[in-house]
């Protein structure tokens, strides 16, 4: 179960292909082909020193397809045999790794002081790689009653280490649980007796999940890991005692497959989309030859039940913002009557964003689904029971994770939630919104088919904007978007919870935060710009928004309010910046349509500049509902 199952198995000639792989006509591409295997530690180490051979040109061929996260490393274990595992991992999750790691146990070391290694290099985030044996208040199983816990010291511990790479790194730390080895003192009483481990790392870690949930660090359950794979296997007693490795070299691929979706979760790589198929996916049999009553869901039944457990899967992520699509080679009628009439069904049509059953080819089914949802195929996860279909989406759209599934039905829900596609790091209000968000984008895009005209369309939707500066309430939805937006975003640069909050407290930044309104509903926060303030003009550092309202004039809207805040400011001029990206072409000539002037350019950037006074009032069919200014 535990060799990343929903991946395929490398194939046979994979060390001939990592061998040959300098002298491929594509190398990257053949790269991220033997990434996405479910590979090894000597896989995974093989592939890396291929890739090390590369030339600097192919290199960062490769680099280019992925985005670049800096990873430091501190721990009290030995993590150098791991970083290749790492890397290969983050390839096939999206992200160009680039690790720093410290010597040995130096973790208070790097922390305290400020020209330490991490503190100067300053990555985008410190993964602090403590297990239990880190905390020596874990050390002392005496029973006595006293007056700090074993856990509240190891608690307060992890909290300066934090506090300092945040203050004189400007780092977030991603931060470990704990998980509690084989060892037993008094059987079943150890989790009640004070002061015995198996008490005092329960303690630790319900303590660091509340602290975690007020402050900009992020959390690898490492706890829940072990919790999966069983601490008797996760400890390997021989290998910690030899070479101080915190874990058995088994469980180091899931371990780095773990750490680096949360690191493109970060980075808001995580999966926005999930499509299904339908018979003996989400219901056992086939509705069409078995008929209504013939299909299996529901309780009370083995097969049913394993369907019903993925439909409860599906259904969950839903209410968490994952967007649910249907995609199945079934008569529409025959495939919806299963969800308006069979009695065990838990989901329901309304629950889909976009519902396709007909008889074409499930790859351009899928392409239809991404462009009526305007997201991207590598946000789509597939799963399909059909290993012939999976294999051609595989083939046909290798941008989208199609999950390896067994035979066997009961085996799904395991595999499914193991894959982790939809990795989280919050939660905010628009999320639990998404689904009926994008569900009246469906039907905004029906109404305009039938608009006499683009214009008569937006009137239609009777829209209401609003504008605020970055505040706490904002914050994690800001953060948010500014790191899974690729479409609409000029500069694409990502920024941390703890770099937004600077720009939130700083007098030399301008930040807007926008929401939309319409007819059919709240579109939630769709918006976000970031200015640095100098003597005569703002440059715009980060100007991004949701494909949700891309052509609906909302760009309009904020360059009037944008101007508007600069001339209440005596600002002059306005200076934007378009940094091209493989996704970003849709706002090449943004700034050109706003009225800016290009003022330089070269291959990595376009400088545009407008003069305040001589900009046009666009005034879009939009009503502003809030601002502290009036164009």
């Amino acid at each position: 179960m535990y060799d990343l199952p929903w991946l395929l198995a490398p194939p046979d000639d994979f060390n001939e292909r990592c061998a040959q792989l300098k002298y491929h006509k594509t190398p990257a591409d053949e790269v991220h082909a033997l990434a996405k295997y479910a590979l090894s530690i000597n896989q995974s180490n093989r592939l890396y020193q291929a890739i090390r051979k590369l030339n600097a040109n192919t290199r960062s061929l490769l680099a280019h397809t992925l985005t670049p996260f800096k990873l430091g490393i501190v721990s009290n274990a030995t993590m150098d045999l791991m970083i290749p595992s790492f890397v290969m991992a983050a390839i096939r999750n999206g992200v160009d790794l680039e690790l720093i790691t410290t010597d040995f146990g130096q973790v208070a070391q790097e922390a305290f002081d400020p020209d330490s290694k991490l503190n100067q290099s300053k990555p985008d985030a410190v993964l602090v790689a403590l297990d239990y044996r880190a905390y020596p208040f874990f050390g002392d199983q005496s029973v006595a009653s006293v007056q700090i816990t074993p856990s509240e010291k190891a608690l307060n511990y992890l909290q300066q280490i934090r506090e300092s790479f945040k203050q004189k790194g400007g780092m977030i730390c991603i931060v470990q649980t704990l998980a509690c080895p084989p060892y037993e003192f008094s059987g079943n009483f150890d989790v009640q007796l004070d002061g015995i481990l198996r008490k005092s790392l329960t303690e630790f870690n319900r303590a660091l999940v509340d602290d975690i949930k007020n402050s900009p660090d992020v959390l690898l359950d490492v706890a829940a890991i072990v919790n999966m794979v069983g601490a008797c296997h996760w400890f390997d007693d021989r290998q910690w005692y030899l070479s101080r490795v915190p874990m058995a070299n088994t469980y180091v691929p899931l371990y780095a497959e773990y750490l680096t979706k949360l690191i493109a979760a970060l980075r808001g790589k995580s999966k926005k989309c999930l499509v299904l198929d339908l018979d003996n996916t989400l219901w056992g049999g086939v509705i069409g030859d078995d008929g209504l009553e013939g299909i299996q869901i529901g309780q009370g039944h083995p097969v049913g039940e394993s369907f019903l457990a993925v439909q409860q899967w599906a259904k969950t992520l839903k209410d968490l913002g994952v967007l649910l699509a249907v995609c199945s080679k079934n008569d529409k009628d025959i495939a919806s009557e299963a969800f308006q009439r069979h009695s065990g069904m838990l989901l329901k049509k309304n629950d889909f964003a976009v519902f396709v059953a007909n008889w074409e080819d499930k790859a351009s089914n899928i392409r239809y689904i991404a462009e009526t949802l305007n997201i991207g195929l590598d946000a789509i996860v597939f799963v399909d029971d059909n290993p012939a279909e999976r294999e051609i989406i595989r083939t046909m759209l290798p941008e989208i994770s199609v999950p390896e599934l067994p035979k066997d039905p009961s085996q799904f829900l395991r595999i499914l939630c193991a894959a982790r596609y939809f990795e989280k790091i919050d939660f905010t209000d628009d999320d639990a919104q998404r689904n009926a968000q994008y569900s009246s984008n469906v039907r905004r895009q029906e109404i305009q088919k039938s608009a006499a005209s683009l214009d008569d369309y937006l009137v239609s939707l009777e829209m209401h904007i609003s504008f605020a500066p970055f505040d706490e309430f904002g914050r994690k939805r800001i953060v948010q978007l500014i790191n899974k937006t690729n479409q609409f975003n000029l500069t694409t640069r990502r920024y941390t919870e703890a770099e937004v909050l600077q720009f939130e407290n700083n007098e030399q930044s301008v930040t807007l935060q926008v929401h939309l309104q319409d007819k059919f509903g709240d579109n939630g926060m769709i918006s976000v710009l970031i200015c640095k303030v100098y003597k005569d003009r703002w440059e715009i550092e980060t100007w991004l928004m949701s494909c949700r309202v891309i052509k609906r004039r909302v760009e309009d809207a904020v360059c009037d309010e944008l101007v508007a805040r600069a001339r209440k400011s005596g600002v002059s001029r306005l200076r934007g910046f378009y940094r091209p990206t493989e996704k970003n072409g849709l706002v090449k000539e943004h700034y050109r349509r706003l009225g800016f002037e290009c003022v330089g350019s070269s291959d990595t950037e376009d400088v545009w500049d407008l003069v305040v006074d001589r900009y046009q009032i666009k005034n879009p069919p939009i009503k502003v509902t809030k601002s502290s200014v009036t164009a």
